[in-house]
């Protein structure tokens, strides 16, 4: 049966936060695109239309000035008003709009007596009000005028004399304005509509693209949790190349360590359970031994041995695990010095001349003639240098020759300390992972807490430990970074 996901609080899900700023962002682009559109669309469009007719209008003038003055200033009789009206007819029909002539001795003017008679206008006697003022104010200033005025587009044109110059009339085109107002109508009834089909498609598309990402997110806290709770069988398996699929490879790969880690820890513990057991029995067993009356000296001076011997195995382990604890917490204090290396090597290879001894071994040190100086913690390397020969020891079997050398800084490479041994070395699979705390290769004798806290060492000096090994040769590397210039 599949297993529903858990529902979390609608206004606290990323589904709802995401379907609102889906639903925000295009709500707030479509009004930034109608604020910016609508408001300056009709007096776009008014003047685009004035201006159109202002073109139309001024080569039509052009084109007819020489019929409009060719009509004497009074001159209106039938023939006159018969010509005035074919040149209006035509240019109703060229610029379509509506045409008013008018005589400029009916227009009166700031310096002009008001005529006494009705005025001449052609192609009717019926102006309208609009043309008869947009006429006085055209024979008042002399120039042509175009403009939008209420629901008409005009523009005016006077005519003049030619010789005298004076103005003889006045031509006013006109259209209406009405078919603006419904474009603009049109425009924002469109512009709603597709703001609503386009809010609706951003709310559904939010909500399936936020449910997609949620529901693999609740995948991913599902098998989290489940790894949480030691349930390594839990599998991560989000496989696309987007930021989720790169998080469920990232928490692949902490789960794989985690497990790692629990099987090291398992191990430690049985390994240490061992470790510990093994002592703790011995010494039950000889205090027991000791304790009776009867032993000769010697004897009893064997069992005392054999009780600091298993004391200094309990000290060590416990040495190991303070170590690791402070280097992993970063207390430990470093206190670099200039240091010869050849005379460091040099003391730690004879403290193992007993262990050498019970080994039935041999430790060959190879160090230069000259003092190989170097700035570092002298009792830090003398430290990791013991781990490293300790662990050559114990890893291979009696007799085998363990190495110990010392080179001179060579370029911008520091100097190193290396050790190497003939013994079966490491196996492939658990050459990657012998630095991990608590591991130790299959059949391995010890905690597997010496390396690891070897390869702390060298991390807090800034230094470089490299292992190299095959059957029969097996060797660790400490390069110390080279002195500042």
């Amino acid at each position: 049966m599949r297993e529903r996901l858990p529902r979390r609080p609608i206004l606290r899900s990323i589904r709802t936060r995401l379907a609102v700023i889906f639903f925000a962002i295009t709500f707030l682009a479509v009004a930034v695109i109608y604020v910016i559109i609508a408001p300056p669309l009709t007096s776009s469009l008014q003047n685009e239309k004035v201006n159109t007719l202002s073109n139309l209008a001024g080569q039509l003038i052009k084109a007819k000035k020489a019929t409009l003055d060719g009509f004497h200033l009074v001159d209106v009789g039938p023939k006159t008003k018969a010509q005035l009206q074919a040149f209006a007819k035509h240019a109703e029909q060229a610029t379509q709009s509506d045409i008013t002539i008018v005589d400029v001795q009916f227009i009166p003017t700031g310096t002009q007596a008001p005529a006494s008679h009705t005025p001449a206008f052609y192609p009717s006697n019926a102006p309208t009000e609009a043309a008869t003022t947009f006429a006085e104010g055209i024979a008042i200033n002399g120039t042509s005028i175009t403009e939008a005025s209420g629901n008409l587009a005009l523009a005016g044109y006077p005519v003049r004399r030619s010789g005298s110059g004076a103005l003889t009339r006045v031509v006013v085109f006109s259209q209406s304005l009405g078919d603006v107002a419904g474009a603009v109508s049109f425009v924002r009834s469109r512009i709603l509509l597709a703001a609503a089909v386009a809010l609706v498609v951003a709310l559904l598309t939010g909500v399936l693209v936020a449910r997609a990402l949620t529901v693999r997110l609740l995948r991913l806290e599902q098998v989290a949790q489940r790894v949480a709770m030691g349930d390594f069988e839990a599998h991560f398996g989000d496989s696309s190349g987007d930021e989720l699929g790169r998080l469920a490879r990232a928490l692949a790969h902490m789960q794989s360590q985690l497990e790692g880690l629990e099987d090291a820890r398992r191990r430690f513990i049985a390994t240490a359970s061992h470790e510990l057991r093994t002592p703790i029995f011995s010494l039950g067993g000889f205090l027991e031994l000791i304790q009776e009356e009867d032993l000769d000296p010697d004897t009893r001076r064997a069992f005392i041995g054999q009780v600091r011997e298993q004391v200094e195995r309990l000290g060590k382990l416990a040495t190991q695990l303070l170590d690791l604890s402070r280097l992993e917490s970063g207390s430990v204090e470093l206190k670099p010095a200039p240091t010869d290396l050849a005379v460091l090597a040099r003391g730690v290879s004879e403290e193992f001349v007993p262990a050498l001894a019970r080994h039935d071994s041999k430790l060959d040190l190879r160090v230069p003639a000259d003092p190989v100086r170097a700035v570092c913690d002298p009792e830090r390397v003398a430290q990791l240098l013991r781990i490293l020969i300790d662990n050559a020891l114990i890893h291979t079997e009696a007799g085998t020759g363990v190495v110990v050398a010392v080179r001179a800084p060579n370029g911008q490479a520091g100097a190193s300390l290396s050790v190497h041994d003939q013994g079966p070395g490491i196996p492939r699979e658990a050459l990657g992972r012998i630095f991990e705390p608590f591991y130790g290769s299959h059949g391995a004798r010890g905690a597997g807490l010496g390396l690891a806290i070897a390869h702390e060492l060298s991390a807090q000096m800034g230094a470089t430990l490299d292992v190299d090994s095959a059957p029969g040769n097996t060797t660790f590397t400490l390069i110390l970074p080279g002195s500042e210039t």
